[in-house]
């Protein structure tokens, strides 16, 4: 059963133009996500600053008496939609709980730059870190976050570079560009097939790389490469099979995982806490999982 502010979301949501109708305008999107976001409190952090890390901008958020290391976060939006300005209330809250410096990435979307433009993008800030980050107080640990196409793209930068991220972070990601889960049938989010089908055909520059496992990466033959990996999953969202499939496919290579499906929840939830209880326990939820990843860390 969808939890009372999931399905009063859903109803809401009723009637909106679908994003794979011939009238959508991604352009109009991207600017009403960014109006909306604006007017969301924010909460304050020790210091934000706009970076241009590698070439690609990102915001970085450094927290007051933060820890050693940096979270890479990668932010949803089905490639297509959203950057460092929709979300940057909820990297500010990650950088508060976990106590850790945030580096959020602006990475190119399509359909204006398609793949492999955000992956790479992605390499080219994992460069800068590696190169300057210990100016910017970034050394220590590293540490991918992701929710939905983020969370793929986080993912295939683990992927990408075995052994550089000490933990990864992955809410309901978005992986499988066959839609060939049976919760795309049943979920009661309004987010369906068409709708993913159409993300998928935006960020993908032809048919061959709908199978490139840094697209698709539930193909990838690396998963056993992966660091600690917390997985989660909303209950009625269309992406939670693939998500718990792929923590199964991890759990099967021996890769430390830990799985967790927010009942009552729907797609997106977790960018909005002031929506959805279930957000602000998920975040802390992050915390701790990367304070048990530092600690074991530190204890050798």
């Amino acid at each position: 059963m969808l939890f009372p502010e999931a399905r009063r979301a859903v109803e809401a949501a009723v009637g909106e133009l679908a994003v794979h109708d011939p009238a959508f305008d991604i352009a109009a999107a991207r600017a009403e996500a960014q109006r909306v976001a604006q007017a969301e409190p924010r909460e304050d952090v020790g210091a934000v600053r706009d970076v241009a890390a590698g070439g690609v901008p990102c915001r970085l958020y450094v927290p007051q008496d933060a820890q050693p290391g940096v979270v890479v976060h990668l932010h949803g939006g089905g490639f297509v939609l959203n950057d460092v300005e929709v979300h940057d209330a909820s990297a500010r809250r990650l950088a508060n709980r976990t106590r850790t410096a945030v580096l959020s990435v602006d990475y190119r979307r399509p359909p204006e730059h398609r793949f492999p433009a955000a992956p790479d993008d992605v390499d080219a800030v994992l460069a800068w870190v590696a190169r300057e980050g210990a100016t910017h107080g970034l050394d220590g640990p590293a540490y991918a976050h992701g929710d939905s196409a983020g969370a793929n793209l986080a993912l295939v930068a683990a992927l990408r570079h075995p052994g550089r991220f000490d933990a990864l972070v992955l809410i309901y990601p978005f992986l499988d560009p066959g839609q060939g889960f049976d919760s795309y049938r049943t979920a009661a989010d309004g987010f369906g097939p068409r709708e993913a089908a159409w993300y998928w055909e935006q960020y993908a520059s032809c048919p061959d790389d709908l199978t490139d496992p840094d697209l698709a990466p539930l193909l990838s033959d690396r998963l056993g490469t992966l660091p600690p990996t917390l997985v989660v999953t909303a209950e009625h969202d269309p992406l939670r099979d693939e998500g718990e499939h792929l923590a199964v496919l991890l759990a099967e290579q021996g890769v430390d995982v830990v799985a967790t499906r927010y009942l009552g929840q729907i797609h997106g939830f977790w960018r909005h806490d002031r929506v959805f209880p279930a957000a602000g326990q998920l975040m802390l939820q992050v915390a701790g999982f990367l304070a048990g990843v530092r600690s074991r860390r530190s204890a050798g």
